[in-house]
């Protein structure tokens, strides 16, 4: 037994580690950083899938409300038509009655139907039924145009398959989606230029325009404020662009660099999860596009999104 096994455990003398290369060490350092970089790769990625299977799950959901509604509302709108006619048919009868009691005037009928009129108010119900009758129409047919902006907005029915889109029509059904945001803050200004049909999914361009509005709503830091949408072709690359603008608090120098990082948000708690940009961010990614902002504090923030009118490229 040599001298250092005699030595109880706790004074057993440890082998020296061997020492480094400034190399190997440089070498060590660049390993974890890039083992750093996959794993927050790879932890943005999870992010986003699950956010991606929480929106597909909304827009399951609302294709499903939207086509529950329709069938009630196709109903309604068919009996609303044969209703109007009914009422035609019954004021011309009334017009003949009418004329009837003046034929009659200075009988006990006459005088009857002259009562009678009185008390139910004849006149004014010939006035406001044709009101309320308009009124519900417009009620019926607004429910039937959100209905159909839902589908539109979620477009499940076209299974996420890349198709030829009109972007400024997915826009004005985004606006109707997000109309109760936006409308108590600012005034939407449309500045569309020519857009040809793009091709593309639909329903995710639908979401990154609709955080982008939600978002220039929610910056607005006046009494009531304006949010800007231009559009515009580049016909040397083939690409179209949406620009969203408004002219709220705008974003810190300081900020403007992590907005579109994942779970970054600069709302009160609560108020925002921080993935709204990181997903739009990842959407305009996949469209082979940009995503874009340029702001300046107190004066507002533009985003501008930019994708190929013919779709991503194949790699």
């Amino acid at each position: 037994m040599t001298f250092a096994e005699r030595l109880p455990a706790s004074t057993a003398v440890a082998a020296p580690a061997p020492d480094l290369t400034q190399d190997q060490v440089r070498e060590l350092r660049l390993a974890h950083g890039a083992l750093s970089e996959a794993n927050g790769k790879l932890s943005e990625a999870q992010d986003k899938l699950v956010q991606s299977e929480k929106l597909a799950s909304i827009g399951q959901l609302a294709a499903g409300v939207a086509h529950e509604i329709n069938n009630p509302i196709g109903y309604i709108f068919s009996n609303f038509g044969t209703l109007e006619r009914y009422l035609g048919d019954l004021f011309e009868m009334l017009a003949g009655y009418e004329a009837a009691e003046e034929e009659m005037a200075g009988t006990p009928s006459a005088a009857k139907l002259k009562a009678l009129r009185e008390r139910i108010e004849l006149d004014f119900l010939k006035e406001d039924i044709p009101t309320l009758m308009a009124e519900s129409k417009e009620g019926i047919t607004r429910v039937r145009k959100i209905v159909q902006d839902l589908k539109d907005f979620s477009r499940v029915d076209a299974h996420q398959e890349w198709v030829w889109s009109n972007l400024h029509q997915g826009i004005d059904s985004t606006l109707n989606m997000v109309n109760n945001e936006i409308r108590y803050r600012a005034d939407v200004v449309k500045e569309y230029g020519v857009l040809p049909d793009v091709y593309c999914l639909p329903s995710e361009l639908n979401q990154v325009f609709m955080n982008l509005l939600v978002n220039a709503a929610h910056a607005i830091t006046a009494v009531r404020g304006a949010i800007t949408i231009r559009s515009g072709t580049d016909a040397v690359s083939e690409r179209v662009w949406i620009e969203v603008s408004d002219n709220g608090g705008g974003i810190p120098k300081e900020n403007l660099a992590r907005i579109f990082d994942p779970f970054f948000t600069t709302k009160p708690v609560g108020k925002g999860t921080g993935l709204g940009l990181s997903l739009s961010y990842g959407i305009v990614r996949k469209h082979h596009g940009q995503l874009d902002v340029r702001s300046e504090p107190g004066l507002g923030t533009t985003f501008r999104v930019t994708v190929p009118v013919n779709g991503p490229s194949p790699s």
